[in-house]
């Protein structure tokens, strides 16, 4: 069958169209996105405005448009935390409804935490071992453990780059002094939900998710995203520590031409370095593997495992 999984996200709308069944690998069959940085949008009340609300109905109507272009049997719409945490969030979501047809599920942060987790799960596998996930998103930092595919422990913290850009980092460059309160905040963020992991024991495997960490580890060394989904691709620790000061001292353009950096996401880069950087030191990682699977895969086989084996089509 083909599916189509549409991620209403802080930074993005994207629709990822797969050819799948129960027990197959899904395969991606068409990417279709638009930049839209719903986190940056709220007003000052937390609502998203009337041009935010005018963009997100048409960049969905697209979408839908594209999944039918495309041949998809059924869509699976979902949205992250600009959306859940928005004030308005009951309008918005009706409006997008009544004009557009598409009922959004909206996600919670441990929902997120989990789905991702059972990406990162099923793409290294059980000899990966107990595995801790990090995936900063454009509103959200989700972190998640656990042995299996259910996580022992799943949180979801307002930590995202878009998030932390807009209400921190408001100079460019950067003020030094803002940078260091920004740093401060993430760390004692995050030094709050250390606890509820670290009685678990130590992680065998630690794992990197989206495109915060796939830029990060890119300007480290690793591989072209043309290289292709099977190469190994690692962030050290060690390596961010000495990026974190660079990327500061950078504007935005500066930092939109380093490689594997997209000109829509340099300027929330140096906060999700921050980020990064305080989890990997708060949790003792000094290494993670970039996970080419995240939220948007884990939808779809979460969906995948709800259908008997060998059926064609969704109920």
């Amino acid at each position: 069958m083909r599916l189509g999984v549409l991620d209403v996200g802080s930074n993005t709308v994207h629709l990822l169209v797969v050819d799948a069944h129960p027990g197959a690998r899904p395969l991606p069959a068409h990417s279709h996105k638009a930049e839209l940085r719903l986190a940056e949008l709220l007003d000052a009340d937390g609502a998203i405005g009337p041009e935010g609300v005018e963009r997100l109905v048409s960049t969905i109507a697209d979408a839908v448009q594209a999944a039918e272009d495309k041949g998809c049997e059924d869509v699976l719409p979902f949205a992250t935390s600009a959306v859940r945490e928005a004030t308005n969030a009951d309008k918005v979501l009706a409006r997008v409804r009544d004009e557009t047809g598409v009922d959004l599920a909206v996600l919670s942060g441990e929902e997120e935490a989990r789905l991702t987790f059972l990406a990162a799960r099923r793409w290294f596998g059980w000899s990966a071992g107990k595995l801790l996930v990090l995936d900063i998103g454009g509103g959200s930092l989700e972190v998640a453990f656990g042995m299996d595919e259910e996580p022992d422990a799943a949180v979801s913290l307002p930590l995202g780059a878009g998030r932390l850009t807009a209400a921190w980092l408001p100079s460019d460059p950067a003020d030094p002094l803002e940078v260091k309160a920004l740093r401060r905040h993430v760390r004692a963020r995050i030094a709050r939900s250390v606890g509820e992991f670290t009685r678990f024991g130590g992680p065998d495997h630690v794992v990197g998710t989206s495109k915060t960490f796939k830029q990060l580890a890119r300007i480290a060394g690793a591989a072209r995203s043309t290289e292709g989904l099977y190469v190994q691709r690692v962030l050290t620790r060690k390596a961010l520590e000495e990026w974190v000061p660079k990327l500061a001292a950078m504007t935005i353009d500066q930092r939109g031409s380093l490689p594997g950096v997209s000109e829509g996401r340099s300027a929330q880069l140096l906060a999700g370095a921050l980020v990064a950087e305080g989890a990997m030191d708060l949790f003792g990682v000094e290494e993670l593997e970039i996970c080419p699977w995240a939220l948007r895969e884990g939808v779809i086989l979460r969906r995948l495992d709800h259908l008997p084996t060998g059926q064609a089509a969704l109920n």
